[in-house]
């Protein structure tokens, strides 16, 4: 787990929001595990960064699951967290996240609806066709970006925000994110986590009323590197 004093991506900062870019093993927030969560090390960022003397106030728009990377929003304000909680609630956030999988998909685009039920004693949901006791509606839209030897990369939209949605319903439509073993990858990732990142994120500022835009790049790592030089490649091509 980080320190506060390793060094933190920020990828866009006012006075109102600061988004950055989530490490693999990062939490969001604090958990029963007592690691220091990355809601903390912003917290110091700011007060390092401010010299604020005092207690800093940081509101968790959102979270991410401990093994995906990718943009989280803080808000610096709680006019901020109130209106960017509101926004969400109304679905006016745009999230794009960029998945790795095992083989490819049977189509190149889809919609994917299923119902999850999450159950907390093993952190897990489970996907139904049908609408089932206790399960809430998820739904999703995917393309296909990139087809490798024995990966695919998916473009991921969500409609919905449910319990580890993305994974869940991926694997159920036969294609297991790289590195998720509790959804059915045939391995772990060495560094625990998986080829799940959050990568673009793109809304309206609550304060300032503005567009804002945020992509997060990539983790290091061979894979994602294979990724984008073929992206790269397949847009001189075109």
């Amino acid at each position: 787990m980080r320190s506060t004093k390793d060094n933190l991506q920020v990828l866009f900062e006012d006075n109102h929001l600061i988004i950055v870019n989530k490490k693999v093993g990062d939490i969001v927030q604090g958990d029963k595990t007592g690691d220091t969560p990355l809601s903390d090390i912003v917290k110091a960022y700011i007060a390092q960064k401010y010299k604020k003397p005092g207690k800093v106030f940081l509101g968790v728009v959102h979270r991410l699951d401990r093994p995906t990377t990718g943009v989280v929003i803080f808000a610096k304000t709680s006019k901020a967290l109130e209106r960017m909680n509101k926004m969400l609630r109304e679905k006016t956030v745009e999230k794009t996240y960029w998945a790795l999988v095992e083989g490819t998909p049977k189509k190149n685009a889809d919609n994917l609806t299923h119902y999850l039920r999450k159950n907390p004693k093993n952190n897990k949901s489970t996907a139904y066709s049908k609408e089932t006791k206790d399960s809430k509606k998820a739904v999703l839209q995917y393309k296909l970006l990139l087809s490798l030897d024995n990966f695919s990369l998916l473009e991921v939209n969500l409609e919905t925000g449910r319990h580890h949605q993305i994974r869940c319903q991926l694997s159920m439509n036969g294609n297991s994110i790289k590195g998720d073993l509790k959804y059915g990858s045939k391995r772990s990732n060495k560094n625990g986590g998986i080829h799940l990142h959050a990568r673009k994120i793109q809304f309206m500022h609550p304060v300032k009323k503005e567009e804002i835009l945020v992509l997060a790049p990539l983790p290091k790592d061979p894979l994602w590197a294979i990724c984008t030089k073929e992206l790269k490649n397949q847009k001189k091509a075109g």
